[in-house]
């Protein structure tokens, strides 16, 4: 990975935070993309001091399409080719009967998960095309397979990135582009925090009686699918906690 250039979409925590991590580690530059300009700017910092390794922070909204361009459009000149693009951004709303649902959470997931990965691809995928190489991971979840219950669109968005991801295969078969599509059971990061609105002691039940994944555990096979030689391409991964069967089927003590 040294010296190659990485796109992470979602990266100032969670699986992408891991992701930056790991990567630098490895020794690639980092572009780092999220909301939260602010902590961007200290894992740069972070990052550059401890690997030596080049980052740009970049604070933008996925869900803005303009935003997204004007940034991704007109980045400096040692930018400009996009070895990997990490579409890690992502996000679940609430948990309630699709009956019950609340609108501005079906409006943000939707417009986050398969929105948001479309339009950062939109905008990668052709520089990749032309310079003849490149990677995009996406990161599903086991809820892009099985349905649970109240997970309804939440797992409705999940299920159309897989589509997605296999379209992607598809679609640029040929031109040397690698796709990915990792889907993660239970991982313990911000993302229950976020579903129940802030909700810590909430969020924090989620992960009781067993060993659920890090965002560690995610960036390793991350490494690993990158790293791997040009004939081979990874195209889906699941993964779960060993305690963990299904979404609904989890051994806890």
């Amino acid at each position: 990975m040294k010296d190659k250039n990485v796109l992470i979409t979602g990266a100032s925590s969670g699986i992408g935070l891991a992701c930056a991590d790991v990567l630098a580690e490895a020794g690639a530059n980092l572009i780092l993309l999220a909301r939260r300009k602010d902590r961007l700017e200290e894992l740069k910092s972070k990052l550059e001091s401890k690997y030596n390794i080049n980052v740009l922070a970049i604070g933008c909204d996925i869900r803005n399409f303009d935003k997204l361009s004007e940034n991704l459009n007109n980045l400096p000149a040692k930018w400009h080719k996009i070895d990997v693009l990490i579409n890690n951004a992502g996000k679940a709303l609430g948990l309630s009967k699709i009956q019950d649902g609340d609108l501005a959470d079906w409006e943000e997931m939707i417009d986050t998960n398969i929105k948001g990965l479309l339009y950062v691809s939109k905008l990668i995928l052709p520089k990749m095309v032309q310079q003849g190489y490149g990677h995009v991971i996406n990161i599903g979840s086991i809820a892009g397979r099985e349905v649970y219950p109240n997970g309804n669109v939440y797992c409705g968005t999940k299920s159309a990135v897989a589509s997605i991801s296999k379209g992607m295969v598809i679609d640029l078969n040929g031109t040397g582009i690698k796709v990915t599509n990792i889907e993660p059971g239970l991982v313990e990061t911000e993302f229950s925090e976020v579903r129940f609105h802030g909700d810590k002691e909430k969020a924090k039940n989620v992960y009781l009686g067993y060993t659920p994944l890090t965002g560690k555990d995610i960036a390793d096979i991350i490494l690993f699918v990158l790293t791997r030689p040009k004939h081979v391409m990874i195209q889906d991964i699941l993964v779960t906690p060993t305690d963990q069967a299904s979404t609904m089927i989890i051994h806890k003590e």
